[in-house]
């Protein structure tokens, strides 16, 4: 059976497409065009009910939000094709981390050069710029052992200590039942 993938040509899910085709996945495009309004019609409703892309069809198996889509092949289809899941669970690369630190490093000098200069990354008032930071500053202040990436920078730390505590953020973490 082919696997169907609905996506926007002008907007490809390019990451479920690599993925299928790592795995040696047979598959077809469905363009479905945002401009014209498609995602939100009620056909398309029936398979993607947020009206969102990309979405794949396996035979009766309908799933969307490409994360998911690309652990789904690559666990289903797990003997096939590249092996995308790695070796273990705890499979770490000590290169790849140190590399990955300087990318972060660099990044946050720029942030420390911009937050000496005002509260928030694109003014004095908190925006979607620094709400989007939540998440993935979570998971590295508190989860990875990489939290002095930010600690060693008087503005930024000081920044993530003033947004990290914001309301909305502590009930987030609640709801998820994360540590504050």
């Amino acid at each position: 059976m082919v696997v169907k993938v609905y996506g926007p040509t002008y907007a490809s899910p390019k990451r479920v497409l690599v993925c299928l085709i790592e795995k040696e996945i047979e598959f077809e495009t469905v363009h479905v065009d945002l401009f014209k309004g498609e995602a939100k019609e009620p056909e398309f409703l029936k398979l993607q009910p947020f009206g969102l892309l990309p979405v794949i069809q396996d035979g009766d198996y309908t799933l969307y939000e490409s994360r998911a889509i690309i652990r789904y092949y690559a666990e289903k289809y797990k003997d096939q094709g590249t092996d995308l899941l790695g070796k273990t669970i705890e499979e770490r690369d000590p290169k790849v981390i140190e590399e990955s630190d300087k990318k972060i490093e660099k990044v946050l000098d720029v942030y420390e050069e911009r937050l000496s200069k005002s509260k928030y990354l694109a003014g004095d008032f908190f925006c979607l710029a620094d709400l989007s930071h939540l998440p993935a500053g979570h998971y590295l202040v508190n989860q990875t052992g990489r939290g002095n990436l930010v600690r060693e920078r008087k503005h930024v730390s000081a920044w993530w200590d003033d947004i990290s505590n914001r309301p909305s953020w502590h009930k987030v973490l609640q709801l998820y039942k994360y540590p504050v």
